[in-house]
């Protein structure tokens, strides 16, 4: 895991440097300027609450509707961490395991869960709802990180039943995310991360971007990093017991 956490912060510090120098996008904004992130762990409630603090307006900013997948936007608070795959469910795999806070207009990878309470199950991506993903080094990428893929004929790759269905370690576990003033929060249950409140964290936002049509290209990569808690993804904090 050590080696891993290295080689993605090589790539992740270069990109960052890159994108200071050039020209800074349309949601680099300071709602994605991050001051503070924690973990929290509620012993007598079972649960870890997460929170990412910006200098903005957390969650005010959210992507600008393409009107397709393929190239759909994607803004996220995202939760860099020392767990294992399997203990959110997956098989395991090399690369960090990711809790993202995401929103994307286009589509809707939730399809357990009604966001936006209207009944409608497949019209709320734009809604901030969360996924455990596993991301690793993609170079191929400005961002220089992508969620992992496998193939579909794959049928050694386990993932978690709430999974929305595509070829990538994905789930869509449906925690509630609550944005309020500064700050964006998610709960989650202890059993849902295999009772671990031993882990380490980081926090970053970012620009991802969906691919659909370049098979040279990730399904869902990252393009831009606004900011990263620690400063170079060293991922270093504990939970607060």
């Amino acid at each position: 895991m050590k080696s891993i956490i290295s080689i993605i912060t090589i790539v992740l510090f270069s990109s960052i440097t890159f994108n200071s120098s050039a020209q800074v996008s349309e949601y680099n904004n300071d709602d994605f300027n991050i001051i503070e992130v924690n973990v929290t762990h509620q012993k007598d409630l079972g649960i870890t609450i997460w929170e990412i603090s910006v200098k903005g307006k957390a969650a005010h900013t959210i992507p600008m509707k393409v009107g397709q997948l393929d190239g759909a936007p994607v803004l996220g608070y995202v939760f860099p961490t020392t767990l294992k795959p399997t203990d959110v469910g997956f098989s395991q795999t090399e690369g960090i395991v990711t809790l993202a806070l995401t929103s994307h207009p286009d589509f809707d990878d939730t399809p357990l869960w009604d966001e936006n309470s209207d009944r409608i199950f497949n019209n709320d991506g734009v809604v901030w709802h969360p996924h455990w993903v596993v991301l690793h080094e993609d170079k191929r990428v400005a961002g220089g990180l992508s969620v992992k893929q496998f193939k579909k004929a794959d049928n050694t790759i386990v993932l978690p039943p709430t999974n929305p269905g595509m070829p990538m370690y994905m789930d869509s576990p449906g925690y509630p995310v609550i944005a309020n003033m500064n700050t964006i929060k998610v709960i989650v249950p202890d059993y849902r991360i295999n009772n671990r409140t031993d882990f380490k964290y980081d926090g970053v936002t970012a620009f991802l971007k969906v691919n659909t049509s370049n098979i040279e290209l990730p399904m869902l990569g990252v393009y831009e990093v606004f900011s990263v808690a620690s400063g170079d993804l060293s991922i270093p904090y504990s939970v607060k017991q």
